[in-house]
């Protein structure tokens, strides 16, 4: 019911910033609830950030609150990632997920779809 796509990641330099969009397809979109995770070697998939069916309904891991931002434009069909103040321990693959029951999750298990993954390297 639903396609992610995820884009934006790219290379930068240690206290720099970076932009990720998640471009989505399908009728319910609006009533999924949107998660960010990232993979890094070797580790388990962490949950990052999160939205509802509003912007003000946000979800932060403590590693990312204050330096990252999630929106959504349910417009048009978008979940974007603003992230400030990268450190080298923010290099991962960042995936976009979607619940079906509108509700977010800190759990991977919890999502029916999720995107192929961008990779982030932030350089020291």
């Amino acid at each position: 019911q639903v396609q992610l796509v995820e884009s934006g990641g790219g290379l930068v330099q240690a206290g720099g910033s970076l932009r990720l969009s998640c471009a989505a397809s399908g009728r319910t979109f609006n009533n999924y609830g949107m998660g960010w995770f990232r993979q890094a070697p070797g580790k388990e998939r962490e949950f990052v950030a999160g939205t509802s069916w509003s912007d003000l309904n946000t979800y932060y891991a403590n590693s990312v609150k204050g330096r990252f931002t999630v929106s959504r434009d349910n417009f048009k069909k978008t979940v974007n990632l603003q992230m400030n103040s990268l450190q080298p321990e923010d290099t991962a693959v960042y995936y976009c997920a979607a619940a079906a029951n509108g509700q977010v999750y800190s759990s991977t298990t919890r999502y029916d779809y999720w995107g192929q993954g961008t990779q982030v390297t932030v350089s020291s």
